[in-house]
């Protein structure tokens, strides 16, 4: 099982990073991760590959060849709206897992699993009180699904956090700590004030993040079927807080 993982550095891709290095040798027989920076790597893990990879728009035969044969990918590359103009959000939000999901429908004949790491919020029915963040990951959702249309190995699965919470996941949190770029104050803030208003009046829209690397990397290396049940739409290929917080036990 050949996995890609994008987003290594930040919270979501940090959690589905620990997640894989806690498997027994050989689940996952080799991970390729894509990025612009550093990822540290335990050096006793030669099945991880980190390949620097500049613009998440272009992918050229080389590197697709050095990703033959890959079975799927988490895509946690992202950016909060509050931290980019409107045109860098929906390059990064949309514009970028587009074009990695095109490109990496060729690495398998049969069956590629692309986990999309949306949002709650995010919306196909966009109204006058939709936030900006929201409609433009519903708009990615769609045109996810309706790429695996003309890709037919594409299994195009999105993932819709709420809070995501590292209080209970220590590994995660130091990870994320030694990355360059952590805002260490303004995550703490967040973790100390909001987190446990959310765990305590709001729990069903909390996402723990162990608990989130492990369902990422499930869908990721799993069979490639829709999903069922309650708070799953798109046809089975989206999935919402409420239902990852039901598949995971929660």
């Amino acid at each position: 099982m050949h996995l890609i993982l994008t987003g290594a550095t930040g919270l979501v891709g940090s959690a589905a990073l620990n997640h894989i290095l806690s498997l027994p040798p050989g689940q996952i027989s080799r991970l390729s991760i894509l990025s612009r920076k550093p990822v540290p790597i335990p050096k006793n893990r030669p099945e991880i590959t980190v390949i620097n990879h500049q613009d998440f728009n272009e992918y050229s035969p080389e590197l697709l060849s050095t990703l033959k044969p890959a079975d799927g990918c988490i895509w946690a590359l992202g950016i909060s709206q509050t931290q980019a103009s409107k045109d860098e959000y929906i390059k990064i939000t949309k514009d970028y897992p587009l074009a990695a999901a095109k490109a990496f429908s060729q690495l398998s004949a049969d069956s590629f699993n692309f986990v999309y790491v949306s949002g709650e919020g995010a919306t196909q029915s966009p109204g006058i009180w939709t936030p900006f963040f929201g409609r433009v990951k519903g708009e990615c959702e769609s045109a996810l699904i309706d790429l695996s249309s003309t890709s037919p190995s594409l299994k195009p699965y999105s993932v819709r956090p709420g809070f995501v919470d590292a209080a209970g996941d220590p590994q995660t949190l130091a990870s994320v700590r030694m990355r360059p770029g952590y805002s260490s104050f303004g995550n703490q803030v967040l973790l100390r004030t909001l987190g446990p208003v959310a765990r305590q009046f709001y729990a069903e829209g909390v996402s723990p993040t162990k608990e989130l690397g492990r369902f990422l990397t499930e869908l990721a290396s799993g069979n490639g079927r829709p999903l069922a049940g309650e708070g799953v739409g798109g046809g089975g290929w989206i999935v919402s807080n409420r239902a990852f917080r039901e598949a995971v036990g929660l």
